[in-house]
């Protein structure tokens, strides 16, 4: 016989590798079915014949990727479906393979599994970033119906990161620095700290290979010096439990690479300074026992004062529970204890899949189900409120970081909360309804502004008012991603509600122009009538129409016409009556008819920071394209200009006879420099209720006399002027006068 060609030499090769790899994941599966296992092995052959012809970097058929991440997800004993979906996820991405195919050969599930992994999307996206953002939107969607698909696309993250050496240097830091930023914190968030710790491994390995060469080595030196002290300290902590009869499991643990790495870079410490590298894990058979072992060690060794930390009783946001100790051992060196059950550590080092590890031992209890989901939740209502991709990856970024503050409401019911979260996260963390009408708060009894930074053991209680609404301010300082999410949400839906019902007022007032007495109803007719109106402006629905006109969008007027003369067409006759007072009035108002203001306006209406009315000043509105109503004074000389260029826009506005609120307006007081001058200022202020907003006193240096710039509330013009004169009447004030026209924005 010949000797056979070269290319069916590489090809059988090829194959063998593919089949040796297949090999050693079907030895896992001994915790499924037989049929369950032909179901993966189906899904092999199929996954086999779509990647044929394939290759990874490293030169391996492409099929032994999907048969890694496969392999990572057998580990947690995941069921078959999800195994299915490990080695068919880049079907639908790199084969042309289509979904519907995936249905028919191995069902609904298993290719909804896939759909939610698939990482390319048909739609086209400008930036890697709202790609990203998009791709992270679907992840969590399919996630949220069915948590194996984070896991998997962990798994699969996994096995790209460890073989990422084989891929072009150029491409390291990108997909190193999604693994850190995005990857790596969601697995801490779902509790799989084993998979957390390696990708941060990994990652650090291809951002900074130096710096990972350099600290290894460090280790590796550290761990052959330490080996006996950690020796020695295990033999006594075994000793001590056998004389207590009590039966424990202990481990050596060492801290990851990348942690060391962080404490090192945010402490600013030296290798040497850095003391918890090594530790002890003890295992212990239930609960009572891991307190009882606390009890041992600390009559073993002295604890460190401040080093414990109970997280079985306050767990952690991703389920986590231990005790943690430090104790100091022989030769005064500090070695840190995890006290914790099989099960404890089963969930800390597996997280959210310790539910499929812990079903394969005990079918009968599912409790560990819930591991992960109140996150998973609170993401899902971000995501149903936030339609805009990348303001959604905004909210979410801000969640994906783990450390807490753990705080208790009124009735000590613990509520844990990302480090710097502020009073007003806790109030949006016990209920949205809550946050939306939050007034004030105490925190340990005493009152507090809402920004305040929580703390741990702080106990917080929210005060209510059915009158409160978010404000736009509350952005600049809230912490979690559902409050901002939250926030957001009610802003934007109150301003299109307002601009809605202001868009209807003024709609009316111009039809009134034209003779008709009011909006058409929806009756069978009438309908007929909005539906051409709806042709003519392009708008989908008659909310959207007058949305538009509230918002500046649409002139009320030309849209008027228009529904006047579609009315006439079909029978309805103008008001003769009221065409004339209407127009016998004109003259009086501007053409599209006055609308009343009485402060309760919120986001519709906006008052200009240029002139900053108030009740009893003669103002007129500009209806802003995509502004809503802006109203300035009629003296204002950004008014005038407006009016010049666009006279259309604007419409009569009217003050209400009773404002429901103060308002804000600029002063100007000039005084004469000395002690206790500012104070002097504000009390006279007071004496005529009128409250500081905001207070600029300019940068120069020192003078003989100071301008003091001041935004303050009032109720109206008299208001205003009764402020004024107190201030004149102060000593050492030389001049105080309103601040009008052009003056500049405090």
């Amino acid at each position: 016989m010949g000797t056979p060609p070269l290319s069916s030499v590489v090809n059988a090769a090829v194959a063998n590798a593919a089949s040796a790899s297949f090999a050693g994941l079907t030895a896992k599966l001994d915790y499924l079915s037989a049929g369950d296992v032909e179901q993966v092995r189906l899904a092999y052959r199929f996954a086999d014949e779509a990647h044929l012809g394939q290759l990874r970097n490293n030169g391996e058929p492409y099929i032994t990727h999907p048969i890694a991440v496969a392999a990572q997800c057998a580990a947690w004993k995941l069921d078959a479906q999800a195994l299915m979906a490990a080695l068919l996820h880049d079907a639908l991405e790199d084969c042309g393979v289509t979904k519907i195919e995936l249905i028919e050969r191995f069902g609904s599930p298993v290719a909804e599994l896939v759909d939610g992994l698939t990482k390319l999307d048909k739609l086209q996206f400008n930036t890697r970033e709202e790609n990203q953002a998009e791709s992270f939107r679907k992840m969590l969607l399919a996630m949220a119906r069915d948590v194996r698909v984070i896991l998997i696309k962990l798994a699969d993250r996994s096995h790209n990161m460890r073989t990422l050496s084989d891929t072009p240097k150029s491409k390291w830091r990108r997909i190193a620095s999604e693994t850190l930023d995005i990857y790596a914190p969601i697995a801490h968030r779902l509790g799989l700290n084993q998979t957390y710790r390696e990708l941060q491994d990994l990652a650090f390995q291809h951002l900074w290979p130096w710096r990972y060469a350099v600290l290894t080595k460090a280790v590796t030196k550290a761990r052959s010096r330490r080996r006996d002290l950690i020796q020695k300290v295990q033999k006594e902590v075994e000793a001590s439990f056998a004389d207590c009869s009590m039966k424990v499991r202990i481990a050596g643990r060492e801290k990851s690479l990348y942690s060391i790495y962080k404490k090192m870079d945010t402490k600013h410490l030296s290798f040497a300074q850095v003391t918890d590298i090594y530790g002890l894990r003890v295992l212990v058979a239930n609960t009572i026992d891991c307190y009882t072992a606390l009890g041992v060690l600390h009559q073993l060794y002295k604890p460190v004062p401040g080093k414990f930390k109970d997280h079985i009783a306050i767990a952690k946001l991703n389920g986590y529970q231990s005790l943690h100790t430090t104790l100091v051992g022989p030769s005064g060196i500090n070695v840190e204890f995890q006290v914790r059950t099989d099960a404890m550590h089963l969930v800390a080092e597996s997280g959210v899949a310790a539910h499929w590890l812990y079903k394969v031992n005990h079918p009968e209890d599912a409790s560990l189900g819930r591991l992960g989901t109140q996150w998973l939740q609170s993401l899902l209502d971000i995501q149903s409120e936030t339609r805009d991709a990348a303001e959604f990856w905004d909210h979410v970024k801000v969640d994906l970081f783990p450390d807490a503050v753990y705080v208790f409401t009124p009735k000590s019911q613990i509520m844990a909360l990302p480090r710097g979260a502020t009073v007003v996260d806790f109030a949006y963390a016990i209920h949205s309804n809550v946050g939306d009408r939050t007034a004030a708060a105490r925190i340990n009894g005493e009152q507090v502004p809402l920004r305040t930074e929580l703390k741990n053991g702080d106990v917080v209680e929210v005060v209510t008012a059915a009158v409160s609404t978010p404000n736009p301010a509350w952005l600049g300082f809230v912490r979690t991603g559902r409050a901002r999410s939250k926030i957001r949400h009610h802003l934007k839906t109150m301003a299109q509600t307002e601009s809605e019902e202001l868009g209807g007022r003024l709609l009316l007032q111009a039809l009134r122009s034209e003779g008709i007495e009011s909006l058409p109803s929806e009756n069978p007719r009438d309908v007929t009538i909005w539906d051409k109106l709806l042709r003519f402006t392009g708008n989908r629905n008659r909310h959207e129409l007058l949305t538009d006109i509230g918002l500046g969008k649409r002139i009320a007027n030309i849209v008027a016409k228009r529904m006047a003369h579609l009315m006439v067409e079909s029978g309805q006759r103008p008001d003769a009556l009221l065409l004339t007072r209407e127009r016998f009035t004109s003259h009086e108002s501007n053409a599209q008819g006055a609308i009343t203001l009485d402060g309760s306006e919120n986001a519709s209406v906006q008052f200009a920071r240029c002139c900053r009315p108030v009740p009893g000043d003669a103002i007129l509105g500009y209806l802003g394209r995509g502004e809503g109503l802006v109203v300035h004074t009629r003296d204002c000389p950004v008014a005038r200009k407006l009016q010049n260029k666009d006279s259309e826009r604007f419409i009569g506005v009217d003050w209400s006879e009773d404002p429901v609120r103060s308002f804000e307006t600029a002063i100007v007081v000039t005084v004469a420099n000395g002690r206790g001058m500012l104070a002097k200022v504000a009390a006279a202020l007071a004496s005529t209720e009128a409250d500081i907003v905001h207070i600029d006193m300019g940068q120069e240096g020192a003078q003989d006399a100071s301008d003091l710039r001041l935004l303050v509330m009032v109720r109206d013009a008299a208001h205003l002027d009764a402020a004024l004169v107190k201030l004149r009447r102060t000593p050492s004030v030389l001049r105080a006068k309103r601040s009008g026209g052009m003056a500049p924005e405090l």
